[in-house]
């Protein structure tokens, strides 16, 4: 399910403003940082994701795998970071960045 450019955009203003939850280093998507990025996307919805491995290629092929194995949407790419956003089957106002940016 692709987002309409519209959403992207706004996610994109708003994940500007936020720092990386999960760093993903040469190790991969370990048990761990699945577990972590599950529930940074349950709580969160839209999140950063640091990818510290070796080269380009490796950077793309890490967030891909991250993309298929949690089930959600990437919005943009820059350098180590990653923007990714899964809606959440219950929002919760005060940990959801989407409605944190909106309240305001």
């Amino acid at each position: 399910m692709a987002l309409p450019n519209e959403k992207i955009k706004a996610f994109r203003g708003i994940g500007h403003h936020l720092k990386p939850i999960v760093t993903i280093s040469e190790n991969g998507i370990t048990e761990g940082v699945q577990l972590e990025l599950d529930r940074a996307l349950n709580d969160h919805e839209l999140i950063k994701v640091k990818v510290s491995c070796g080269d380009r290629e490796q950077k793309q092929e890490l967030i891909q795998e991250l993309v298929n194995n949690c089930n959600c949407e990437l919005v943009q790419t820059i350098g180590k970071i990653a923007l990714v956003y899964r809606q959440s089957r219950e929002q919760n106002q005060k940990l959801s960045n989407i409605a944190r940016f909106y309240q305001r």
